[in-house]
């Protein structure tokens, strides 16, 4: 059976990207030539994948943007689903849904996601805990990729509460990946806008990827993401740190790129910024190592 995080890890491998392309489309802000198609998300977000697939590991439409048109948009996510699928199947994808709900209602949405539409992981909610969350645990083919710190302003009025004397973020962290993670098919969810948080996660969960939202548009600092949540040779048990191969990371960007003048040139660039930074902390990992010994 092939692993969909082997997917991810050799498609990283093979371009030399960390970056996930979001499919939000809003009608409102698409291009007037979509907008008279007769489905006009597909069209954008076919033109968007034609312009960007060189460049990206993945792609993550969220499910809101396409729900929000009922039938019709939810038929233009299949599309979309089944263009990538027949174009570029080495390419992972990522259904932005934040599912989470009782075990049989779950085992619901997992057929969906995961058979219906064909995606390889799916973002959840760990707040009903394990059990709940096993119609999509036990997918090891699949990847569950579980909110731990978001990306976003009031992310703390939850998440940074007490517990057992840590913030509830890292008791997330240390649950995955002590307790969920035991297929090696979870990522977590955690915010570029909080990088000292996320240094913290990466030491709590050395070996779980991460899919960082919040680069672009919501302010996250690239560099300051791969400095604190690239996996390391040390405590990983992978081969050493280099530029090229995935590192655990898959940095995520809608708006940035999908709304760009130009979306190509939008996500060249964010891809090179990535992998300077990349090379950057391998730089200073082989020093530190160096001077070690």
């Amino acid at each position: 059976m092939d692993r969909a995080i082997e997917k991810f890890e050799r498609r990283a491998q093979a371009i030399n990207s960390l970056l996930c392309v979001g499919l939000d489309p809003e009608l409102e802000q698409i291009p007037t030539r979509f907008r008279n198609q007769s489905h006009p998300f597909f069209a954008f977000n076919r033109w968007i994948i034609e312009q960007t697939h060189p460049y990206a590991a993945a792609y993550k439409p969220n499910m809101a943007f396409f729900e929000a048109r009922g039938v019709e948009g939810l038929r233009e996510l299949e599309l979309t689903m089944e263009y990538l699928r027949q174009e570029h199947p080495g390419i992972f994808t990522i259904c932005d849904a934040k599912r989470g709900d009782i075990g049989n209602t779950n085992r619901g949405y997992a057929a969906s996601i995961f058979d219906g539409m064909g995606f390889d992981a799916v973002t959840l909610h760990p707040y009903l805990g394990r059990e709940a969350l096993l119609p999509f645990l036990e997918r090891t083919d699949k990847v569950s990729i579980v909110l731990c710190r978001t990306s976003n302003p009031g992310a703390g009025e939850l998440q940074d509460l007490s517990c057992n004397g840590r913030p509830l973020w890292e008791m997330v962290a240390g649950q995955v990946a002590s307790h969920w993670n035991v297929a090696g098919n979870c990522m977590l969810v955690v915010g570029a806008t909080y990088p000292e948080e996320m240094r913290r996660i990466r030491a709590v969960a050395p070996e779980v990827p991460f899919l960082v939202p919040g680069v672009g548009a919501q302010g996250g600092d690239v560099a300051a993401v791969v400095a604190a949540g690239l996996q390391l040779s040390a405590g990983v048990s992978a081969a050493p740190a280099s530029p090229s191969r995935p590192a655990g990371l898959l940095i995520a960007s809608s708006r940035g790129i999908i709304f760009a003048a130009q979306p190509a040139l939008a996500a060249h660039t964010l891809r090179d910024q990535i992998n300077t930074a990349r090379e950057a902390v391998c730089r200073s990992e082989k020093g530190a190592e160096h001077a070690a010994s």
